[in-house]
């Protein structure tokens, strides 16, 4: 089988006319560069150059293969050159899945970070349940996802989950609509419950999400193990429309604490008696090693965890993010 450094070889002998110094320019010795030629010739079984006085020429062998090799060797050159880019993060595809409360927040962070640091990597994002996400992550149409749990973390075969931090459930309302009860200064002068329990929570009118959301059926259940029920305002939206909503003073809603991130129309108050939390993961393939962009990408998702659950940060009190060993260990 013809080999890169024996067409290499033939393409600069045939190139410069001369054994000796096209074994100069391939830094070989000239009895090295001879014999690759000759291998060449005994896998083809056809004579390459004719040997003369004035140095050598090719054959019609030689004239056939000489187009063909040329290709080859590009062929080879921009193979290396397109793995090299991919190494070096130069282009390449990440495709990352998420649910929406974490589309909004967590993930819309470390895509921005990862693309400031990266513009040539292609990014995909799916948005869905965590079930459906860890179910594309198994059939290898997702490299990454963020997954939520309550509880006991469940298995899922085939899948790994690592996680990143426990986040808070806080109850958001309008920034000019403060909620009804006793209330503390706050910088505006108004005044505002710091807390606010689940029993509280369901005499005052909700945006609800659509049932299909995980936090919908949280935040259900929570109610009726209580005995309560809550009072709806407006049932059936999504993210996007949950929060608008509430910014016009529709009703207050029950989020994740992540997402009144920079959010200055909304205000946060913690919810208690109980307190509702869950845990946000990193789920990944345990059979398919992962590609050099999204291990980068795996490492964003680290460190924007950290910056955002870092102490002083507005969330510290309400988001504690998994330990270095926990999250960074599993880390392959």
């Amino acid at each position: 089988m013809m080999k890169l450094d024996q067409l290499a070889s033939f393409e600069a002998v045939a190139r410069i006319g001369h054994f000796t110094r096209a074994a100069e320019e391939l830094f070989l010795a000239q009895p090295s560069l001879s014999r690759q030629i000759s291998a060449l010739e005994a896998d083809l079984g056809a004579k390459l150059f004719r040997r003369g006085p004035a140095g050598v020429t090719l054959t019609d062998a030689g004239e056939v293969l000489l187009p063909i090799a040329r290709r080859m060797l590009g062929d080879a050159r921009a193979a290396r050159e397109q793995m090299d880019d991919l190494a070096g993060l130069r282009r390449g595809h990440v495709r990352l899945g998420a649910p929406p409360t974490l589309c909004v927040s967590l993930v819309a962070d470390v895509l921005a970070a990862f693309r400031t640091a990266h513009p040539g990597v292609d990014l995909h994002i799916t948005e869905a349940g965590s079930r459906s996400l860890v179910d594309a992550l198994n059939e290898n149409a997702l490299d990454l996802a963020l997954m939520v749990t309550r509880g006991a973390e469940p298995s899922v075969p085939g899948t790994e989950l690592v996680p990143l931090l426990s986040e808070e459930l806080v109850v958001i309302s309008a920034a000019g609509s403060p909620l009804p009860g006793p209330g503390q200064e706050q910088r505006d002068g108004s005044r505002r419950p710091a807390e606010i329990t689940l029993a509280e929570l369901a005499q005052i009118p909700q945006v609800a999400f659509n049932r299909s959301y995980d936090l919908r059926l949280a935040t259900d259940a929570a109610f009726s193990t209580s005995g309560l029920t809550p009072t709806i305002a407006v049932e059936g939206a999504e993210m996007d429309a949950v929060l608008r909503f509430v910014e016009r003073g529709l009703g207050v809603a029950v989020v994740p604490a992540m997402v009144v991130i920079d959010r200055p129309g909304l205000h946060s108050t913690r919810l208690v008696k109980p307190q509702l939390t869950r845990t946000v993961n990193l789920a990944r393939r345990t059979d398919v090693e992962p590609s050099a962009a999204a291990a980068a990408m795996q490492q964003f998702v680290f460190d924007t965890v950290d910056r955002l659950a870092a102490p002083g940060t507005e969330l510290a009190r309400l988001v504690t993010a998994a330990s270095r060993s926990e999250a960074r260990g599993a880390a392959r």
